[in-house]
């Protein structure tokens, strides 16, 4: 009851690391409350998942384990948390914003009539007094997040519904491990009484699944361009500085949509984010979108030939000219280095 409860997203029998960094988040907000956080792992074959999430500070971890419930669908698994949520009546409730997050979370929140905040960038408590009634609300989750286009901070707030409902993007939050010893209580879920054969309609025939070839998140050295970098080609010197320095390259959305690389490599506010130790910006303006992205980096090196960039008020160390200049001296001088 008015606990913290994270939904944890499961692929080949693992839990996905979105849902182990909102776990850190989730027992960090417990923390403050005195409340329990609470996990529910939905799928098949799950014995031993228990040693994935407890470590993370879970207190209760909810299992439906049913061949009928792997791979992902998107009526069985709804039907299953809307009931679970229905009956524990969790306070705050979170969810990856990820292809399954952004599936499952709005159509529960449609069945419980509650508000749901996509999205968001950082989750904590506060208080709130409405202003005409001047009735007072307690440790209501601000769920805030960037809008219009990322040129405000918006903090929104469910004051009456619950559960409080918020998605939140792979790698805003930082995964720690709570205690690894840490032991929870283990509930199953009991699957054959809640679904009905309407709930099964949907049938995969058959699933192909293609691994992520570029995975920029996990790199601790990152070499990304932005529109500035000038073409394609000129991409060709960061994945060549990149390679040297054992990094990848990742990009501005403006870069990805003049086509100089794929998507999959755009850093910011509808890309990936990223906190690696190194994070050279070439070429890159600094738009909030893109900086919501990266100002975790350990250190910022920012290459732009406008010296008033904004990208340049968050950098560590600040390259006045041309990428085309620079990036070839930078890869001169290493190659010399490690001789």
């Amino acid at each position: 009851m008015n606990n913290i409860v994270v939904y944890c997203e499961i692929e080949d029998g693992q839990v996905a690391e979105v849902s182990l960094e909102l776990l850190t988040k989730g027992r960090k907000l417990a923390n403050e409350i005195d409340r329990k956080l609470e996990a529910v792992v939905i799928g098949h074959n799950l014995n031993g998942i228990e040693e994935q999430v407890f470590p993370y500070g879970v207190d209760v971890l909810h299992v439906a384990d049913n061949s009928r419930l792997y791979p992902f669908l998107t009526l069985p698994h709804t039907e299953i948390l809307v009931n679970l949520f229905q009956k524990e009546k969790p306070d705050v409730a979170l969810f990856g914003a990820t292809s399954v997050g952004r599936d499952l979370a709005p159509r529960i929140a449609s069945s419980l009539k509650c508000g749901l905040t996509a999205d968001c960038t950082s989750l904590i408590f506060g208080d709130h007094t409405e202003n005409k009634t001047k009735k007072e609300y307690k440790n209501l989750l601000y769920q805030i997040r960037p809008a219009f286009g990322g040129n405000i901070i918006a903090t929104i707030i469910n004051p009456e519904t619950r559960p409080q409902m918020a998605t939140v993007r792979e790698g805003v939050m930082k995964k720690e491990v709570f205690n690894t010893s840490h032991k929870g209580e283990i509930k199953h879920i009991k699957v054959d009484t809640i679904l009905r054969d309407e709930h099964m309609a949907v049938e995969i025939l058959e699933r192909h699944i293609e691994k992520q070839k570029v995975n920029i998140k996990n790199s601790q050295i990152i070499i990304s361009g932005g529109y500035g970098v000038g073409s394609k080609e000129n991409f060709d010197l960061l994945f060549e500085l990149a390679e040297l320095l054992g990094g990848e390259v990742g990009a501005s959305r403006a870069a990805v949509d003049a086509g100089f690389v794929d998507h999959a490599r755009q850093v910011g506010q509808t890309g990936v984010t990223v906190r690696p130790k190194l994070y050279i910006a070439c070429g890159i303006s600094g738009a909030v979108q893109h900086t919501a992205g990266m100002n975790e980096s350990s250190k910022i090196i920012s290459i732009n030939n406008d010296p008033k960039a904004p990208i340049n008020q968050i950098a560590d160390f600040n390259i006045t000219g041309n990428v085309e200049d620079i990036i070839p001296k930078m890869i001169k001088f290493y190659k010399k280095n490690i001789k």
